[in-house]
């Protein structure tokens, strides 16, 4: 996520102070210091995307979500406003936090973990794709919504410009590995390459996964193929 203060992540700073090193010394960079852009790795937590007319349900009519917190992508917050979810058994994840702004589906994304303390039994699934997915009862200060569907856990992905996909030589639609350093380091496979020109490069891991590899923010990641 972006900070509050404007000040730019701790990862783009570092990658422009490589690319500087390198130059100065004359040596050839890493390819993580050729790369256009710093890669920078986020640990998406439950959280879920919903239309203007859920928000209202929730909230009441007319109710506009106020933003909280922007994130590392244009234009995307975290919203002040969060609600309860209530599982299939009665069991219920409170400050379930919304993202704005409001989107065209009503979409939950949780991890594995979450899944099962609610008794779910949720698929691995693309952010939008959510026919024959599990619904779920959400409950807001005004009142309750149910959801037919849209309870996911999404698939590892990483948003890039076109500038960033010619350079890691992908597609949208294609797939990467993240390699992750430190004592508890890993490779995550299967990572879904996302291009469009508006995005920043990012990727988002969610809670279980970003638990397993311990991330911190001077953890090493490097996206390969």
């Amino acid at each position: 996520m972006a900070n509050l203060s404007g000040m730019p992540p701790r990862a783009a700073i570092e990658h422009l102070v490589r690319q500087v090193v390198y130059q100065r010394l004359g040596k050839p960079a890493p390819p993580a210091a050729q790369a256009p852009n710093a890669l920078l790795v986020n640990v998406s937590a439950r959280h879920c995307h919903l239309t203007q007319a859920a928000v209202e349900a929730l909230f009441g009519k007319g109710h506009v979500l106020t933003p909280y917190k922007w994130l590392y992508q244009e234009g995307q917050f975290a919203a002040k406003e969060s609600i309860t979810l209530i599982g299939p058994r009665s069991r219920v994840i409170s400050n379930l936090r919304i993202l704005g702004p409001c989107r065209t589906l009503n979409q939950v994304e949780l991890a594995y973990t979450d899944a099962i303390a609610l008794g779910f039994e949720i698929p691995l699934r693309i952010s939008g794709d959510i026919a024959g997915t599990p619904g779920c009862m959400l409950m807001g200060p005004a009142g309750f919504f149910e959801m037919e569907q849209g309870v996911i856990r999404a698939k590892r992905h990483a948003h890039m410009n076109p500038d960033d996909a010619a350079f890691y030589g992908v597609k949208t639609g294609g797939m990467m590995k993240l390699r992750i350093g430190g004592e508890c380091g890993l490779t995550l496979d299967n990572m879904l390459v996302r291009v469009d020109k508006s995005f920043k490069l990012e990727v988002h891991i969610d809670t279980d996964e970003g638990n397993a590899c311990n991330l911190q923010p001077e953890t090493t990641c490097e996206l390969i193929k």
